[in-house]
């Protein structure tokens, strides 16, 4: 029985990967702040634990790594997915700010900081971070500082851990359909759920969803200078 922690798990990609991992026979434990809407996604799921948990309080981190290892005694994964977006301008407002950074790089650094001791003394365990194509192209403010240094802190994890048996994964969506976006035509989260149920069986550096945003990065990273022509005056707007 393979244990999951997956935060974020009362909506949107976390609730997908939630429901993907539990028909696919791992054990999911939820975490998110509305207990109702975790409650609802664990009932669909069957072998779940609901752990209400606001990722933001290093105590609930703790709290809900106890839990987790309740179940039988292992961690085998964890999706780090929580996370929050904001007003892209550096105008944005302090506590807008903050709470960007507390969520979407503090809360991943310490549940990771929880649950490696255990699947070191396990000799395994897969983490997984959801990150952003926004995480490779600066276009929103203070959330693409946060998924850009996501970015760089699991490269930094997956370094430090090589050789452990634990892998660790990023994994950058684009646009996504979360029920939150206005454009149209947009793939659902079970498409990076699938990408997380396969980066948690096989452990890879870096998968980018849908795959086409690819070519994006590459010319960002390659030609800036175009990136900054293209969205001179509108990065803030998107």
């Amino acid at each position: 029985m393979r244990v999951v922690v997956v935060t974020g798990a009362s909506s949107g990609i976390g609730r997908a990967t939630a429901i993907r991992l539990g028909r696919a026979g791992f054990t999911v434990v939820l975490a998110a702040r509305r207990a109702d809407e975790l409650r609802k996604a664990a009932d669909q799921i069957g072998t779940a634990v609901a752990v209400p948990t606001d990722v933001r309080d290093p105590a609930a981190i703790e709290a809900l790594v106890a839990r987790a290892l309740e179940v039988n005694g292992r961690i085998d994964g964890l999706v780090n997915n929580a996370g929050v977006g904001g007003k892209s301008s550096i105008l944005a407002d302090d506590d807008v700010v903050t709470q960007m950074i507390d969520v979407n790089l503090l809360a991943p650094i310490r549940l990771m900081r929880a649950v490696v001791p255990t699947m070191l003394s396990q000799g395994a365990g897969s983490i997984v971070n959801i990150g952003s194509v926004a995480g490779e192209i600066g276009l929103g403010g203070t959330y693409s500082a946060t998924k850009f240094a996501l970015r760089g802190m699991t490269d930094s994890v997956r370094r430090e851990l090589r050789g452990t048996g634990i892998g660790v994964t990023l994994i950058e969506p684009g646009f996504i359909d979360t029920g939150f976006n206005n454009r149209k035509n947009l793939p659902g989260p079970e498409i990076v759920a699938a990408a997380v149920e396969s980066a948690l069986r096989r452990p890879r550096r870096r998968m980018v969803v849908p795959v086409k945003y690819r070519a994006a990065i590459t010319v960002a990273n390659g030609l800036p200078f175009l990136t900054d022509r293209l969205y001179a005056g509108r990065a803030a707007k998107r």
